[in-house]
């Protein structure tokens, strides 16, 4: 019995213990609810029940249950949710939803994310003052009063100045901003607003709205060379669009993508590792946490749906949004945490109550901070908008996605990796790389390799820049193609600005590597990058060989022109006449006649004016002659000449030798000079190459007036290709301007054609890469390794010796013949024949002149009365003076025989001054031009003139004169004869009976059987049947 009582009473105090102890609890516990429901409203995307479940979702779930199952966050609440499923754009269907989940009493409202129905949720939130969490990018309007608003996605306006930042780091001057809808310009507008405070040329484009195919869209880009675009898409669609691209051949080193969205990491990118497209974005996932790595992993391996086929996507990957909403999740929650007292009631839309702790539940979640799975999470209190995060920089590289830099709103960009010139992701080697090769046939850089039997692929070409080409990839480790140019052009601009060619091949990305002999000029590196040139040149003159020139018989006056000569001429006609004058004008060039005669007052001058000439001929022949110039003004005209004769004379020999050994070239152009002064000679380039660039764009007056002359006729003028002005050179009148290696490779091939002239200009040939292309570095690097270490020199001397034409016969010098100095003996023959003729001339000449003598002198002497002048003969060695003479006149002396005559011993004497001359005396011989000149002869030796004499009446007659005395009346070009050791005495002169002056010879009587000449002036003639000697 007692047991049985001692039962119930047992269970009435175990009963009230344990309501005792729970009202403890409970008490302890008061203001923390054991249960917090929060509510999710999400959208899907299509509007069957049995569509996919968002990622945001998953992430809700995926957060509530990591909270309830680790206490340490809410270790006393069990955190509930209420999911309700919309259809997109249905904002009816979210309000009812919305209303739905406050009746139940939830404290916040997760979603929906499309912004009609998320406009149609916040309105309710606001009436009731219910948090309304966002965790997708939704406008935020400047004039917002939704003040029970957060948005967890990073603000637009920061994102925006994000994608500027990195776009000025990456110096870009052009872009291309490719948007998905409308929103995209607003999330984007800071980097519109650029071009206006920045060097940036933008050109924006918008994606297919009803579509996901972009290749249309591409095409136009890759058709217009925009090789930089910024995509502003979701991640979906971007996995589409970066398959397209590669479809487009898109996906090269030379494309640079920037996306927008914050889930590269979601697309799957191992398709694009190793094609070296740049491709950079942006990641808000903090995954170097590693607790974010891990929280990470779980969600992966607990995720559910896999994605669609063929989407590009990767499995199991947390996207931004489902991070985003695991934090938003874990930010409620910890608000919640840090609130004391707050209970949760059913709100009714239709009442319009609200909830009376939401104004503080709402600062709580502005105010609060926590370091979730996106980073530092914190919002601004006034607008509910999270403007201070990180990201991190990442891109594409061979080993797939990394992390390259940081952005942050207070630090702005930071970037770890330091980028190469243009791009972030450039390949440092070529190795393991297939690189497209265009060229074109020229030879010898790339010609048909002739073989017996067919050929493919890259065996078909060989030259030099096919050697050039396997070097370079035995260095860098790359493989090729080769293909040729379609057009067979090397690149030229049109009119309307495009290309053709190997630059239109590269500019369209068509080819990796242009190996040919491509010029280095302005106008295509504008558009392509070149390397260093690995061979230099110039254009220059490609023509027909002229025939050699054989030297004719005057070939010894090549070695000067024939201006020359007409100058060396009047040098010496100058000279001689200068020498003439100043031998005149210097007294010192005077000289006594006669100097064995001290009183004698005849002088001579030797530089008469055929002397003059005689000296300058002597000295330019180098033989000298027997005058020379005594005054220093005449020795100084003479030295000078000297001088001249010796530069003329040394310069004449030393190019003599050249001139008549070497058979020369008669070319009729040496230089572009010539090719422009004439239009005899058509000349032309060929078409659309870097030579008649050259000639298009020059400013020289003498290119620009020869690409007036080709332009004028080009149809004629410029060639298709080189083998075609080849071919025209051969045949025709025509030179062809071209590159100065490729002319040294035909010239020693054909021996027809020849180089005329030098270099017009200097120019290189480089290797051709599209702009901005990674290899141009490597290729340079590896064209100056096989320059340096001498290959390129080997393969140049490989290509460029050949069966060459043998030009040392032509230059060799040989023994000269009758054609080289033939000339030498027409002249020697020409002098002799003209001396015979001028001797002939000479002897007529004198023979008549001195028959007009005879004549005259016969006409004297039968019809006139000659004066007789009687000598008495003397054998006295002095005369003594006579009677009678006048004081003034002293005796004569005549000299001793000097000179016998026809063998009957006679003798000449000249008359001598004894002493100075006096008053009255004349002191030289005085010619007179008229036809009868009065003389008198002293005993001084000398005649003095007498005037008015010229008649008879008008002579002078002394009477009878002393010994030693005579008066004479001679005619023109007279002289005075006498015979030997006889003094004259005249008694007295007459003149002709007939009144006459007469112009015959005087004639002297002599007294003894020697005569002798007084005064040996002019040749004399003898009287015929006497010995009396006439004055001639």
């Amino acid at each position: 019995m007692r047991n049985t009582w001692l039962s119930p009473r047992s269970a009435i105090l175990e009963y009230w213990t344990t309501v005792i102890v729970c009202l403890f609890w409970i008490q302890c516990s008061f203001g923390m609810p054991h249960v917090i429901r929060i509510g999710g409203i999400f959208e899907q995307t299509e509007g069957s029940p049995s569509a996919p479940v968002s990622s945001e979702e998953l992430a809700f779930k995926f957060a509530v249950n990591n909270i309830n199952r680790n206490r340490t966050l809410l270790p006393n609440t069990t955190l509930t949710y209420d999911i309700q499923r919309i259809n997109i754009y249905d904002s009816f269907e979210a309000s009812r939803k919305a209303c739905d989940q406050l009746s139940l009493g939830v404290v916040a409202i997760f979603g929906p994310s499309h912004s009609s129905s998320s406009n149609a949720v916040q309105s309710i939130c606001n009436a009731l003052e219910v948090p309304h969490i966002q965790v997708r990018w939704k406008h935020h309007p400047m004039d917002n009063r939704d003040s029970f608003y957060a948005n967890l996605y990073p603000d637009y306006s920061s994102l925006s100045y994000a994608i500027l930042d990195l776009v000025q780091f990456l110096k870009w001057k052009t872009a291309t901003v490719v948007y998905d809808d409308s929103t995209g310009l607003i999330r984007l507008q800071e980097l519109i607003m650029a071009p206006s405070r920045y060097n940036i040329r933008l050109k924006i484009r918008q994606l297919p709205l009803d579509t996901t195919d972009t290749r249309p869209l591409l095409k136009e880009m890759k058709r217009g060379r925009e090789f930089r675009i910024i995509f502003d898409c979701s991640h979906a669609m971007a996995a589409q669009i970066l398959k397209q691209a590669q479809m487009m051949g898109m996906m090269t080193e030379y494309y640079h993508y920037i996306f927008t969205t914050l889930d590269l990491m979601a697309i799957d990118l191992e398709p694009y590792r190793f094609c070296g497209v740049n491709m950079t974005g942006f990641r808000i996932l903090n995954v170097d946490n590693p607790q974010v790595a891990l929280i990470v992993e779980k969600w992966s391996q607990e995720r559910q749906i896999p994605p669609k086929p063929d989407s590009g996507l990767l499995e199991g990957i947390m996207t931004t949004d489902a991070a985003l909403t695991y934090d938003a999740v874990h930010i409620v929650s910890v608000s919640y945490q840090t609130g004391n007292q707050m209970t949760v009631n059913s709100l009714q839309c239709h009442r319009h109550k609200p909830w009376r702790f939401g104004n503080r539940f709402m600062t709580l979640i502005k105010e609060s901070q926590w370091d979730g799975l996106t980073g530092r999470l914190c919002f601004n209190k006034t607008t509910g908008l999270r403007t201070d995060f990180d990201l991190d920089i990442i891109s594409l590289k061979e080993d797939g996605l990394e992390k390259v830099g940081k952005w942050s709103a207070s630090g702005g960009l930071n970037i770890t990796e330091v980028p190469r010139r243009n791009g972030m992701n450039i390949t440092d080697s070529l190795s393991n790389r297939s690189l497209l090769i265009t060229t074109i046939l020229e030879e010898p850089y790339v010609m048909l390799k002739k073989s017996d039997r067919a050929l493919v692929g890259n065996e078909r070409f060989e030259g030099f820049c096919i050697d050039l080409l396997k070097e370079l990839a035995s260095i860098l480790g790359f493989s090729y193609e080769i293909r040729l140019v379609p057009d067979g052009k090397y690149g030229s601009q049109d009119d309307k600005g495009q290309w053709n060619g190997l630059i239109r091949e590269l500019m369209e990305h068509k080819a990796d590597l242009a190996v040919a002999p491509l010029t280095i000029t302005y106008l295509r590196e504008k558009v392509v990058d070149f390397s260093k040139p690995f061979l230099n040149t110039g254009i220059s003159i490609l023509y027909r060989k002229p025939n050699n020139t054989n030297n004719g018989f005057f070939s010894f006056l090549n070695p000067m022109t024939p201006d020359i000569w007409v100058y060396i001429l009047l040098a010496y006609l100058g000279v001689s006449c200068v020498l003439f004058v100043i031998a005149r004008f210097s007294p010192y060039e005077w000289y006594d006649a006669h100097p064995c005669n001290p009183g004698s007052d005849v002088v001579e001058n030797n530089f008469t004016l055929l002397n003059s000439f005689w000296f300058g001929v002597g000295s330019l022949m180098q033989q000298g002659s027997e005058l020379m110039p005594k005054a220093l003004s005449t020795r100084i005209i003479g030295g000078i000449w000297w001088f001249f004769t010796l530069i003329i004379i040394s310069s004449y020999t030393a190019n003599l030798a050249a001139f008549l050994t070497v058979e020369r070239m008669d070319s009729p152009v040496d230089s572009a000079d010539d090719l422009a002064k004439q239009t005899k000679i058509e000349y032309g380039v060929v078409r659309d190459g870097a030579t008649m660039t050259f000639f298009k764009r020059s400013r020289v007056t003498t290119f620009e007036k020869m690409w007036a002359f080709m332009s004028s006729r080009q149809s004629t003028s410029l060639v298709k290709s080189i083998e075609d002005g080849i071919q025209r050179v051969l045949k025709s009148d025509y030179a062809l301007l071209m590159e100065s290696t490729t002319i040294d490779y035909i010239t020693r091939r054909n021996c027809n054609l020849t180089k005329m002239g030098g270099l017009i200009d200097s120019k290189g040939y480089g290797i051709g890469t599209p702009k901005g292309s990674p290899y141009r570095d490597k290729i340079s690097i590896a064209i100056l390794s096989i320059m340096e270490d001498g290959r390129l020199h080997m393969l140049r001397e490989k290509w460029w010796n050949g069966d060459h034409c043998q030009q040392e016969a032509r230059y060799e010098a040989g023994p000269m013949s009758i054609q080289n100095l033939g000339g030498i003996f027409i002249v020697l023959a020409s002098g002799l024949v003209l001396s015979v003729f001028v001797a002939i001339g000479e002897f007529i000449y004198k023979l008549r002149k001195t028959a007009e003598r005879e004549q005259v002198f016969l006409q004297c002497s039968g019809g006139r009365d000659q004066t007789v002048v009687h000598l008495r003969e003397t054998r006295e060695a002095q005369a003594s003076p006579a009677a009678g003479l006048p004081p003034s006149v002293p005796p004569a002396t005549v000299a001793a025989p000097a000179h016998s005559e026809d063998g009957r011993g006679d003798q000449h004497a000249h008359l001598q001054r004894p002493s100075p001359a006096r008053k009255g005396q004349h002191d030289s011989l005085q010619r007179r031009d008229d036809a009868r000149v009065s003389m008198t002869c002293l005993g001084d030796g000398h005649l003095r003139h007498v005037p008015g004499a010229a008649t008879a009446g008008d002579a002078r007659d002394y009477g009878s004169l002393p010994e030693g005395f005579a008066t004479f009346t001679l005619g023109r070009r007279d002289h005075l004869r006498n015979h030997p050791a006889t003094t004259l005495t005249a008694t007295t002169m007459h003149a002709s009976q007939n009144g006459g002056s007469g112009s015959g010879p005087t004639t002297v009587n002599n007294a003894s059987s020697t005569d002798h000449i007084l005064k040996p002036l002019y040749p004399t003639r003898e009287r015929e049947g006497g010995r009396s000697v006439s004055f001639l």
